[in-house]
């Protein structure tokens, strides 16, 4: 089945209520919750990490800061908070280093990703290629495919061709509003999707309900299990 992670973001940034926000979705029957690593403090986010792994789930951090130096601090803050992956980020060497040792699955971003919100340039012969080499480093686990997020190009045919090229799970993040997203993303072999934004705008089926848009999209996860 692919894994749905329910990000506590919106327009790219953690929510300011982000811990309000996951005691609502307790016991909707995710295994996956994210942040940003804009728009909360470290303490803020230890006290959702602590949270989510008593309930079982994994945590995901995702780095959207765009210089070298904030991708650096973001890193180094997943650790200390004990996230258990840190997704996004352009600068693999350095993250890899920063991260090795921790246990933190490390997805960074393949392709050309510019500005915040984050957008994907490139083509996709080019960005499968990166997606390639990136997974043959040492410390990289899988990588964060902004695919709807790109300027110019099909996602579903984006991800195949990343999941295709690369040694590790693929997490389609951003701009997934639909069951035929989700389906689509599904047949097209990832691992996983994001979805923040769009719950938080109320988008989904059982919206404005934040919890019944939780489980109605892993109800939609279920039902798209066979689409590959």
């Amino acid at each position: 089945m692919i894994e749905f992670v329910f990000m506590l973001t919106h327009h790219d940034r953690t929510v300011p209520d982000a811990r309000e926000v996951y005691e609502s979705v307790r016991g909707t029957g995710l295994r996956y919750v994210g942040f940003k690593d804009i728009g909360a403090s470290p303490d803020e986010l230890t006290e959702i990490v602590r949270a989510a792994h008593d309930d079982g789930l994994q945590v995901m951090l995702e780095v959207v800061s765009t210089s070298a130096e904030d991708e650096r601090s973001s890193l180094e803050a997943a650790a200390a908070i004990g996230v258990d992956w840190a997704m996004g980020g352009t600068h693999p060497e350095e993250g890899q280093a920063i991260l090795d040792g921790t246990g933190i699955h490390y997805c960074p971003f393949p392709g050309d990703v510019r500005d915040h919100p984050s957008v994907l340039h490139g083509t996709i012969d080019a960005i499968a290629t990166h997606a390639h080499d990136l997974t043959a480093l040492p410390g990289v686990y899988g990588l964060d495919l902004l695919a709807y997020r790109h300027v110019d190009v099909d996602p579903v045919a984006l991800t195949n061709a990343v999941v295709e090229a690369a040694s590790g799970p693929v997490i389609v993040a951003g701009s997934i509003e639909s069951e035929a997203q989700i389906r689509a993303v599904a047949g097209a072999g990832a691992w996983g999707f994001t979805i923040g934004g769009a719950i938080f705008e109320g988008k989904l089926p059982g919206g404005p309900d934040i919890a019944a848009q939780v489980r109605n999209v892993l109800a939609m996860c279920r039902q798209a299990a066979g689409a590959r």
